[in-house]
């Protein structure tokens, strides 16, 4: 191995420190120990130890700090004067580190373990400091060998004794405290505990990371599913692949395990798969593989012990093999762990853990997750229950039958759902019912026609003949209408559905006069009629191919078609009211669509109220949902927010019963994006979940899925829950670039806003790029500029300068070519001015920034000139002087410094003269002054920015010498201060002034 210099050793140190957490971190910093060590110099080897030592606190190898700590302890022994305040106090808080490690080390016998315990306490009391980190030790020692009444002793005296320098943060002690209240059962307790934790009052470096963690199941347990759902959100996006939180990122596997969110916890274990390993902290590895074993025992209770898990030891795992090479491992941990603290407690915890039962049996996320497969095995589910008032499945089957086929006759959502239960039941029926196995025929047909199934025509053709055998004219005339039908949908030829539309009237029409429903067959076959004629005028008037002659889209005469299919749609309610008003609302809410398309809303509004009230009249509310949904969606475009919310909502009173999963997310959907442009975000953010939820259940989450959770993200960022609106907009990122260049321009623009608010800048940089590559091709070049400009100001704040230039050039380009907003384009020549001096300040690179803010008044008093009554680029160009001033104020205190620093290269920084120094001194002067006037012309609004420049030129012409001048600046601001009315002046404005003043006149004396 290559000796390592002196200065490779330190810069390798400071390289290490901010390296990330993991193994390849630990092995560099061992090998710079060992450098350190062979090279000599204690004090150096004392920094690398203590390099090693945080290394490995920050892995999953923390028990190794053991052996660095040892070495360090011995180093202080030799000379206890060697070591500074700051490595003497370290070291002693690197004492509580081994005592947990210890604890967490089941290889240590406890006599050792209790033997550290002894020597911290020790050396805390001839240090002087506080026994409460001891205690808290002792707390957990206890614990783990089954001590009750001691972990008891040691939890009161840690409360009670003092805080001091060697306390750990209240945010951690309170995490320790919480922890403990839950194992005692104190759910409720712990929560409180934990609340300034929870609530962001309370942080350090890894709280609330663990605390939203092990919150999660106590929240459950107390049925506060939205609070555990948040921090849920919010908990694993700080944890995520931080391997010191491997334990925090098992809890929320076992946590989606034990909320019917298995698929997202699938998803959670392959982000971390390659920390599903051999972990060398055996109690981490007992929490993250505990957590693992949850789920994976919930996905063999549901039937997926083949499905594909991650790999382990080199080897690909099914969810079963992982499952019982994790159980095997933990399992012997566990009986390590026993073992050494004479007790069963840590295996008898573990084995009731993996068996946990569901805390909630469907909680939704709110995040995306790609759904499992029906397990292979899995035997046929039994029928939902039917919404609505009776939701009990009959007993007896006759009765059940008779449910069935007043359910199908009402048009009820629930039908299927009987129908299905019927089917299951029949086998096991003495005899054979012919009448219901043709009822049962006539279901399986219209499912495939709905399916569009290419058979449906000759199933629906076989259950008319069987009706016909059976004397049920009724149903044969049924299923012939729905014969016509089928056709249209698989292209059948206008004249065949045409003669099949015929032939289903006739035999309505052929009905007994008797039949109660003869009447209600006539008037479906002329409805039926009315709305596939217009369908097959469509296709004729397209032509083969459906495309005109120069390959364009045809649709006739659309306006012209649309009057004919009204007229016939009116004919039909007038002719149809009484006996049939479902089929009247069902023509109503058709006549209201057309009339949209016809580009009449408002004529179109009482058309579907008058759908919507028919339906619920006819006692069939689930009707009424369609056209209510779709009136609130038309109110809401003519801006009657208050009306579109109040038939959304009647729309979501009225879907009660429906099973479709499509439409409940439908309206939720339709309601939580009303209640969001009326700034009722909680409220929108609930049902947005919901509609998520019932998207996925219908297999849309890519499309109305998608949707609900970017109206769910935009709900929470307007309630300031950033870290949950990124979670959920991050997992539906996928699809929602699938829904155009506009919709992925706005998501990618949005996820940047919410990435830089919670401080990833580099990410959110990238996501402002990658939509300003979407808008190039754009005829308007501003939204390539702004997005630009976004994320030049990203990289800015990330320190990463170079980048940063690049993005502000881009979108300098732009702006000018634009010529449409200077105010955008001065801020990017300010923001490259300051660029400019960040790596040095220097003359050359002054004049560089000097020649940034002139192009930046330049481009301001242009535009002055143009239209010279814009306040706002008045006040730009006063805050272009100001910041000119700033950079020569800053130019002159750095050529000082280097003047008086005999380290300072020369040629980087030249020193000023004097007469240097007092010139750029006055043109500070002038430039604030200027600036400052230029304020005061803009009124009130800008008193604070005046104040600041008259604030800066004063000190200027004080450190000039002239400390009669800066203080008569000050004097005059008072004087004109209180010349004014009283209700004029700002409270802040006279104290700061004089204050101001006083500084002043006390720096001169």
């Amino acid at each position: 191995m290559t000796t390592l210099t002196h200065e490779e050793i330190v810069r390798g140190l400071a390289e290490n420190r901010e390296a990330p957490n993991g193994a390849a971190r630990n092995a560099h910093a061992e090998a710079l120990a060992g450098a350190a060590e062979a090279g000599g110099d204690r004090a150096l080897f004392r920094e690398a130890l203590d390099n090693l030592i945080n290394a490995y606190l920050y892995s999953s190898e923390s028990p190794k700090i053991l052996v660095p700590f040892a070495r360090l302890l011995q180093e202080y022994d030799k000379d206890p004067a060697a070591f500074s305040e700051w490595e003497t106090h370290s070291l002693f808080w690197q004492f509580k580190w081994v005592a947990t490690a210890i604890a967490d080390s089941p290889g240590i016998p406890l006599a050792s373990a209790t033997g550290w315990l002894d020597e911290m306490e020790r050396r805390y009391r001839l240090a002087g400091y506080s026994e409460r980190p001891v205690r808290d030790a002792e707390l957990w020692l206890a614990h783990a060998t089954g001590d009750d009444e001691r972990a008891e002793r040691a939890f009161r005296s840690w409360l009670a004794a003092e805080r001091d320098d060697m306390s750990d943060c209240q945010a951690c002690e309170l995490g320790g405290q919480g922890h403990y209240a839950v194992l005692q059962g104190e759910d409720a307790e712990a929560l409180e505990l934990w609340q300034p934790v929870l609530t962001g009052e309370l942080v350090c470096a890894e709280e609330p990371h663990r605390v939203l963690a092990s919150s999660l199941l106590p929240l459950l347990r107390l049925g506060r599913t939205d609070e555990a759902r948040s921090n849920h959100l919010r908990g694993y996006r700080m944890a995520r692949g931080n391997e010191s939180l491997l334990p925090s990122v098992g809890k929320h596997i076992e946590f989606c395990a034990l909320t019917g969110n298995t698929s997202r916890g699938l998803e959670i274990l392959a982000e971390h798969a390659s920390h599903v390993a051999p972990l060398a902290n055996l109690d981490d590895r007992l929490a993250f593989h505990g957590g693992i074993l949850v789920l994976l025992h919930r996905l063999r209770e549901e039937g997926h012990g083949d499905l594909p898990a991650v790999s382990y030891e080199g080897t690909p795992r099914t969810v079963s093999g992982l499952y019982e090479a994790l159980y095997a491992g933990c399992l012997d941990i566990a009986g390590q762990f026993d073992a050494r603290n004479g007790t069963t407690r840590v295996s008898d915890r573990f084995l009731a853990q993996v068996v946990r039962e569901p805390l909630a049996a469907d909680l939704p996320l709110g995040v995306r997750s790609t759904g499992l497969p029906r397990p292979a095995t899995a035997t046929a589910e039994a029928a939902p229950a039917v919404p609505g008032p009776d939701v009990t499945t009959p007993t007896g089957f006759t009765e059940l039958v008779a449910r069935a086929r007043s359910a199908r006759d009402l048009g009820h959502p629930g039908a299927d759902a009987l129908w299905a239960e019927v089917a299951l039941r029949l086998d096991a029926q003495p005899g054979t019912d012919a009448l219901v196995r043709a009822d049962l025929a006539d279901q399986q047909a219209l499912a495939a026609a709905r399916d569009g199934a290419p058979e449906a025509r000759e199933l629906l053709a076989a259950v008319r003949d069987e009706h016909r055998a059976l004397g049920r004219a009724e149903r044969a005339a049924l299923a012939e209408l729905r014969m016509a039908g089928a056709a249209a949908q698989s292209a059948a030829a206008p004249s065949e559905v045409r003669g099949l539309l015929r032939a289903a009237l006739r035999s309505a029409e052929a009905l007994d006069h008797a039949e109660p429903l003869r009447a209600r067959r006539i008037a479906l076959a002329e409805l039926s009629a009315i709305r596939l004629e217009s369908y097959l005028r469509t296709v004729e008037a397209a032509g083969p191919g459906g495309h005109d002659d120069h390959g364009h889209p045809q649709g006739g005469d659309q306006e012209h078609g649309h009057g004919e299919f009204a007229a016939e749609l009116t004919a039909f309610i007038a002719a149809h009211e009484e006996a049939a008003p479902d089929l009247v609302a069902e023509a109503e809410e058709m006549l209201g669509r057309v009339t949209l398309a016809q580009g009449d809303p408002e004529r179109a509004l009482p058309m579907l109220a008058a759908s919507a009230a028919r339906a619920l009249a006819a006692g069939r509310p689930w009707q009424a949902v369609d056209p209510l949904v779709l009136r609130a969606g038309v109110l809401m475009s003519l801006d009657r927010a208050e009306e579109a919310e109040r038939t959304a909502r009647s729309g979501l009173e009225h879907a009660a019963e429906l099973t479709d999963a499509e439409a409940q997310g439908v309206v939720r959907l339709t309601l939580a994006d009303i209640l969001l442009r009326r700034g009722e975000t909680a409220e929108a953010a609930a049902h947005a979940l919901t509609a998520a939820h019932w998207f996925d259940r219908a297999g849309l989450g890519a499309d109305g899925g998608a949707q609900a959770r970017l109206l769910l993200a935009r709900a929470y960022a307007r309630n300031e829950r950033t870290a949950e609106a990124a979670e959920v907009l991050q997992s539906a990122l996928p699809d929602l670039l699938e829904h155009g260049d506009g919709q992925t321009v706005f998501v990618r623009e949005f996820l940047g806003d919410l990435l830089r608010r919670l401080g990833e800048l580099r990410p959110a940089a990238e996501q402002y790029l990658l939509a300003a590559e979407v808008t190039k091709g754009w005829e308007d070049p501003r939204p390539q500029a702004s997005l630009a400009q976004s994320a030049a100001d990203t990289l800015d704040d990330a320190g990463l300068a170079e980048e940063a230039v690049a993005a502000y050039e881009r979108a300098l380009e732009l702006h000018r070519r634009t010529g449409t907003d200077p105010v955008a384009e001065v801020r990017v020549l300010r923001s490259l001015a300051w660029l400019g001096l960040r790596e040095e300040i220097t003359a050359t690179t002054v004049d560089l920034a000097r020649g940034r803010m002139g192009e930046a008044a330049a481009v301001l008093e242009a535009a002055l000139a143009a239209d010279p009554a814009v306040p706002a680029l008045r006040s730009e160009l006063a805050q272009t002087w100001h910041q000119l001033a700033q950079v020569l104020d800053r130019y002159v205190a750095t050529a000082r410094e280097a003047d008086g620093d005999q380290d300072t290269d020369p040629a980087r920084t030249a020193p000023l003269s004097p007469a240097q120094v007092d010139a750029l001194r006055r043109e500070e002067i002038e430039l604030w002054d200027r600036s400052g006037r230029t304020y005061a012309e803009l009124g009130p609004d800008h008193l604070r920015d005046r104040f600041q420049c008259l604030n800066n030129a004063a000190w200027t012409e004080q450190e000039r010498g002239d400390a009669d001048a800066g203080a008569a600046r000050v004097t005059a601001l008072i004087d004109e201060a209180r010349a004014l009315p009283e209700d004029d002046v700002p409270d802040w404005l006279l104290p700061s002034a004089e204050r101001l003043l006083t500084q002043l006149n006390g720096r001169d004396g």
